[in-house]
Formats: C-alpha cells, structure tokens, sequence
C-alpha cells in the first residue's frame, strides 16, 4: 500500500511518515477508514504551504519534490473526492454483495468534466461524481506537466469500459466466494475501490513521470513502469 511522508513544520528533518496509516493494509475496509485520516492530513499540508500543490508542480529542491512522492500524492489527491462523499456508506465501494448496485448505478450514470463537485447527498451517485472527479483530476494534473496525451485519450470512457467488464465479473456464479478467495491470498477482486485505485495509480505514474522532465532516464522510466505502486521505488 502507499507510503506517505508528512511534515509539522517547513524543515524536511521534521517530516513524519505516516505509512503505518496504509502500510500492509488488505482489508479494502481499512484501506477506506485510514484513507478517511490520511486525505484531511494531507490537504491540511498543501492549504497551509508545506507541500507544494498539486503534487506534479514540485520540483526536485521542493520537499518531498521526488519522483515516489509525486506519484504517491498525485493518486491521493485523486483519490480525496471518496472520502469527500457527504453520506458515506463504504459497502457500495467495498461489499461484494453490493456491486452489481454500484456498477450499474456508476454505469446510468452521466460523466462529467469537474473536479470542483457538487453532492446531490444521495450516496450511490454520489460516488459516481467523487469517481469521475478522481480520474478529471488526473487528466487536469496530466495537462499541466505535459504528460503523454495517448495515455490520457478516453481517460473516462476507458475507465467505464473497466466497470463493464467488472460488472460481467460479479454477475458470474460464485463471484463472491471468488473475491473472498482473492482477498485472503491479498490479491485485488474488482472491487469498485480497487478498480478506481488502479486506474488512478497508473495514471499518477505517468504524471510523475511527465513531472520528472528532463531529469527522467531511461532507467528511472524503466523502473516507474516496472513498479505496481510508488512504494516499490528506491
């Protein structure tokens, strides 16, 4: 799971890490209730000018201005607008019983373009809005360091393409059992939270990428893409 550094103060000696938040999570529960302590935490820092914000403006003199970080972050900002659902009710994210609901309802559901949201306070399309701002965010934060536009074309109708083929997934028999399986051998079913934490990790890695510019080798790019997650980076 991600790994995130925080600071009490403007001295990089004094950042604090605060992965035991995420760190060795499995449970997609648990993942949703320390995700609901790390976001406020975070923003916190960047509204009070600790970080520069967003994430892919840093620069390598910048604290946490690295390649890990950027990527990490880029992926909590994205990931901030779950927490930020008014009416939570993290079953339809995580509880196999009820994704087919979630899906479908995702599914009915019309994208749009903003990453400034407005609730209705009905949870299921609530998170479908929370949804469709994660990945605007990261197209928005793709555009401002220049990322590879391929990887970014179709970013949303892509990302429902996804919830089809889940959807197909869950309505198989024994598809509960099945998830049950995968997630005591710490694999990923397709859960709704799990699908959307996908999408954006690999999004956020090609911005961190995009982000590093002239300093990204060949070597830091294999590596970027070899990884499954920022804390796998050195």
């Amino acid at each position: 799971m991600a790994n995130f550094g925080w600071t009490r103060g403007n001295k990089p000696a004094q950042t604090e890490d605060a992965a035991s938040d995420l760190r060795g999570l499995t449970d997609p529960s648990a993942f949703l209730a320390a995700l609901d302590k790390v976001v406020p935490r975070y923003l916190d820092l960047s509204d009070n000018g600790v970080l520069v914000y967003p994430a892919c403006k840093r620069k390598p003199g910048d604290l946490l201005g690295d390649n890990r970080a950027i990527w990490e972050h880029t992926r909590l900002e994205a990931m901030r607008y779950i927490p930020m659902v008014p009416r939570q009710d993290t079953s339809l994210l995580v509880d196999p019983a009820r994704q087919p609901e979630m899906i479908d309802a995702f599914l009915r559901q019309r994208a749009h373009d903003k990453t400034v949201v407005d609730f209705t306070g009905t949870t299921i399309e609530d998170y479908g809005i929370a949804i469709y701002a994660a990945l605007n965010w990261l197209n928005h934060c793709g555009t401002i360091v220049g990322a590879d536009p391929q990887k970014f074309s179709g970013t949303l109708r892509s990302f429902r393409k996804v919830m089809v083929v889940a959807r197909q997934w869950w309505a198989l028999d024994g598809a509960a059992e099945r998830c049950r399986q995968l997630l005591e051998a710490r694999e990923r079913p397709p859960l709704v939270f799990f699908l959307l934490w996908a999408e954006c990790t690999n999004l956020a890695r090609e911005i961190a990428i995009a982000a590093a510019g002239a300093t990204a080798t060949e070597d830091l790019i294999a590596g970027m893409r070899a990884a499954d997650d920022p804390e796998e980076l050195t």
